[in-house]
């Protein structure tokens, strides 16, 4: 029996430690939520620059273009010497928030793997250049 004791009095010291060590009751705040992308505000055609993570919302029409990710980058790097220049593979969220739809797009820098732009919403979405990084993207809106 008194093993018993023994064994439930560890039991609830090693619960109290393992609470004690939580960030809230260490005093260490709890990281902090990713924060909402920011948003641009452009023209309804033209070209937009985003930052991977930001988006657009497209004057006059129901439409957000966010710049979600790169896919894949097989572009030649800087000071390289490359037999194919390569190309950029990049996603994108394109939204209608007004009707609550949405689709993602992967467009390419280059016409070899795949398409450079595509249509939604009634707007064509056009992959225009990437920077050497992957960092932000220009696409054209018509």
């Amino acid at each position: 029996m008194d093993l018993q004791r023994i064994a439930a009095g560890l039991f609830a010291v090693a619960v109290v430690a393992v609470g004690a060590g939580s960030s809230v009751a260490s005093g260490v705040p709890a990281p902090a939520r990713p924060a909402s992308p920011s948003t641009v505000s452009t023209a309804p055609t033209g070209d937009v620059t985003l930052r991977l993570g930001h988006e657009a919302a497209i004057q006059g029409k129901d439409l957000t273009i966010r710049y979600t990710r790169v896919v894949s980058d097989s572009r030649c790097r800087p000071n390289m010497t490359c037999v194919w220049q390569g190309e950029a593979t990049l996603a994108f969220l394109l939204s209608e928030p007004g009707r609550g739809e949405s689709t993602t797009a992967e467009l390419h820098s280059g016409p070899r793997t795949g398409p450079q732009a595509t249509t939604f919403a009634a707007s064509r979405v056009e992959l225009v250049s990437v920077s050497e990084d992957g960092g932000e993207a220009t696409v054209r809106i018509s």
